[in-house]
C-alpha cells in the first residue's frame, strides 16, 4: 500500500493521565503490546545515504490484543511541510517476519538499526495516536493522520501544542542524553542488564518485578 506519512511527536510526562484522558474522550484502543523495528541496508549504506528506510516491524500483542503480525515498509526521504514531518511510504503486512528477514539476508541486506518499544495505539477524531515506551528514554506520543485530524487530536490530548515537533526519534534521543546525562537505550540489547522502562502491563507480561 502506498501512502504519505504525516506525523508529529511530543514527550509525555504522565502517560497514565493521558491514557485516562483518551478514554474519557471515547478514543478506541486498537493495539497494546511490543513493537520491534529492524532496519536494513546494503553494506554500502546506500539506502541511508538517500535518507530511505527499509524496515521490518513486528507486533507482539499483550494479553487481550489481536494476534501477532509483521509489516514490511519502505520510507522515502524525510521532509517538513508546514511544520509536519512527512515522507512517502510503501508497506504491506505479512503473517510473520522470518521469511522476509531470510529473503533480505539473501539479497545482501543486514540489520543496521534496532528499535524496541512497548506501544498503545489509539484512534481519535480521524488520527492515530501512539504512546511509545522505550527501554530507556522519555515516553513519546506520536500523532499521525492528515493535518486537520492531527491538530484536532493533538489539541484533545491536553499536551501543549508547542511540545509537538516534526523532529526525528534520534533528535529526541539526543536531547534526552543532553538533559539527563544518561545515554538512551532504544533497543533491549543496548540496555544491558538493566530493567526496561516499560509500563506496568508490559513488566507483568515479561514476568518482571517492580
Amino acid at each position: 500500500m502506498s501512502e504519505r506519512e504525516i506525523e508529529l511527536k511530543a514527550i509525555v510526562d504522565d502517560p497514565a493521565k493521558l491514557v485516562a484522558r483518551l478514554g474519557s474522550l471515547g478514543a478506541t484502543r486498537a493495539f497494546r503490546g511490543r513493537m520491534s523495528d529492524r532496519r536494513y541496508d546494503l553494506p554500502s549504506r546506500s539506502l541511508a545515504a538517500r535518507d530511505e528506510v527499509l524496515r521490518v516491524r513486528t507486533f507482539e500483542p499483550a494479553v487481550g490484543s489481536p494476534g501477532r503480525l509483521a509489516e514490511v515498509a519502505w520510507k522515502g526521504p524525510t521532509r517538513q511541510d508546514r511544520g509536519y514531518k512527512e515522507r512517502d511510504e510503501l508497506q504491506f503486512v505479512v503473517g510473520e517476519s522470518g521469511s522476509v528477514e531470510a529473503m533480505l539476508a539473501k539479497l545482501g541486506l543486514a540489520v543496521t538499526e534496532a528499535i524496541d518499544r512497548c506501544v498503545e495505539f489509539y484512534q481519535l477524531r480521524g488520527a492515530v495516536l501512539r504512546l511509545e515506551w522505550y527501554p530507556r528514554m522519555d515516553v513519546l506520543l506520536e500523532v499521525e493522520g492528515q493535518p486537520a485530524a492531527i491538530e484536532e487530536a493533538a489539541a484533545a490530548t491536553g499536551v501543549p501544542r508547542a511540545n509537538f515537533t516534526a523532529d526525528r526519534l534520534l533528535d529526541f534521543a539526543a536531547r534526552y542524553q543532553q538533559r539527563t546525562g544518561t545515554a538512551p537505550a532504544l533497543n533491549v540489547a543496548a540496555l544491558g542488564a538493566g530493567k526496561p522502562a516499560w509500563p506496568d502491563w508490559a513488566l507483568e507480561r515479561d514476568g518482571r518485578t517492580h
